[in-house]
């Protein structure tokens, strides 16, 4: 039961790396495709307005997915340190607080978004022809909210012990039958928007109770003297220090889409479209710069809990070989087939400003996807030690430039500048994480007393 373990902290660094961030890469995608697969049926089955009214919803249901991955991986780093050191009896502690915890915010987050976001959509300046759809799609969305967070915080969960490869398989799973449950809703029943949400709800429902369950059983596999606390305060304050930089960190990509959001929809319903299929398919590249980073947080946190630092160094530095080999190949396809990538989204029907947009955007940003792979890969072994304030700072330094840039010189310049700003904010955020790593101070973090 402790391979996957002795691998991440005995193991040759770069192979235990790749290794464990590949399920968890692959995993990632499963997810896009999982929420990406509402906006491909939606435009190819009803239209270009039902793509752009779930396109709009996307920034706004994002932020929660955001905020479930990074509460989730912010909170499993304690799981990791008390795993690398052997302490099991807390981390099964760690992972029934944090799940109660989990489960009481999910509540009161869908209770939020489902009350919010017909103002949040208004205040958005949402074209109207697509208005009415948007706030349907989301109020259906947020009553599985809960489902969708908690199947998050146990895939982290299953990450941190190593088990990366369970997240994947039940990622392949839930991606299937959300894209059964659509097409049933969609072509058969013709509920169109309303379809694919009750779709992905029951999806995640299934997902959830089907990950809760797997979980329970691992933890049976973990010798214990005694009985572990189901809640410990301490740890719930020690894991909110760093979910709460991680769930920033994981959000700043999506708060930025969703500040401005109020930018696009300026330019009318077609660019919104363009900018949906491909802002979707940056969330799509990004995935394994991201998966590749939360990989190194996981690395990070059970090498220094078994008190391995110099591992810790050694994973960094060969984590940018394989960010640049990632980057490489996305600019390649970004280049050559973003023709073909655009059209799964944009039925024969659509305008040329939807074409144009999405083209725009995607060639473009095809160009820079190495720096948010060292972002992701620097900012992982500052989480995973437990130094999280520098790189909280850098994240919200990226997200002010996003949004500064759009909201100021999109509506002069043009829609061009909303993912201009794109790169700069991945760049200045990467600069400032390294030159805190370059500190050393992360290699002092502690989250648990050695034995």
């Amino acid at each position: 039961m402790t391979t996957n373990k002795q691998k991440l902290i005995t193991g040759a660094p770069g192979r235990s790396l790749f290794l464990f961030a590949l399920p968890m890469i692959l995993g990632n995608l499963f997810q896009q495709f999982y929420n990406m697969a509402d906006s491909i049926i939606v435009g190819q089955y009803v239209g270009e307005n039902a793509l752009a009214a779930v396109g709009a919803s996307y920034s706004f249901t994002n932020v929660f997915i955001m905020i479930a991955i990074g509460g989730g991986i912010g909170a499993s780093v304690l799981t990791s340190q008390y795993l690398g050191a052997g302490k099991y009896q807390e981390m099964k502690t760690s992972v029934y607080t944090f799940l109660i915890t989990f489960a009481v915010l999910s509540s009161l987050l869908a209770l939020f978004g489902f009350f919010s976001n017909p103002h949040v959509m208004a205040a958005l300046n949402t074209p109207q022809n697509i208005y009415e759809d948007a706030v349907l799609y989301l109020q259906l969305y947020f009553l599985g909210l809960p489902f969708m967070f908690m199947y998050n915080v146990l895939a982290a969960d299953f990450n941190a012990m190593g088990k990366s490869g369970i997240p994947l398989c039940l990622l392949i799973f839930s991606s299937l039958l959300n894209i059964f449950l659509d097409l049933l809703m969609v072509v058969r029943f013709h509920m169109g928007v309303a379809g694919v949400a009750v779709a992905t709800v029951i999806a995640q429902g299934v997902s959830a109770v089907i990950s809760f369950s797997i979980l329970m059983l691992l933890l049976r596999t973990y010798p214990v003297k005694e009985r572990p606390r189901l809640f410990q305060t301490s740890m719930l304050i020690h894991g909110t220090k760093i979910a709460v930089p991680s769930i920033i960190q994981q959000s700043i990509v999506s708060i930025g889409m969703l500040l401005t959001q109020s930018s696009v929809n300026q330019f009318g319903s077609s660019a919104l479209a363009g900018y949906s299929a491909g802002m979707r398919l940056e969330s799509i590249a990004i995935v394994p710069m991201i998966g590749t980073g939360n990989a190194m947080s996981t690395f990070t946190a059970q090498n220094l809990g078994a008190g391995q630092p110099e591992r810790v160094k050694q994973g960094y530095r060969i984590s940018y070989g394989i960010i640049a080999g990632f980057a490489v190949f996305l600019f390649l396809i970004c280049e050559f087939f973003y023709g073909t990538i655009l059209s799964v989204f944009l039925d024969a029907g659509s305008s040329s400003v939807a074409y144009e947009t999405g083209t725009s955007y995607l060639r473009f940003i095809g160009c820079f996807f190495c720096l948010i792979g060292f972002k992701a890969t620097t900012d992982g072994v500052l989480r995973g030690s437990g130094d999280v304030n520098i790189y909280m700072i850098a994240n919200l330094i990226n997200l002010g430039i996003r949004v500064f840039v759009a909201r100021f010189f999109s509506p002069l310049y043009g829609i061009q500048f909303i993912w201009y700003a794109v790169p700069l904010g991945w760049a200045v955020n990467f600069l400032i994480s390294y030159s805190w790593y370059r500190t050393g101070h992360w290699q002092k973090k502690s989250l648990i007393q050695k034995a």
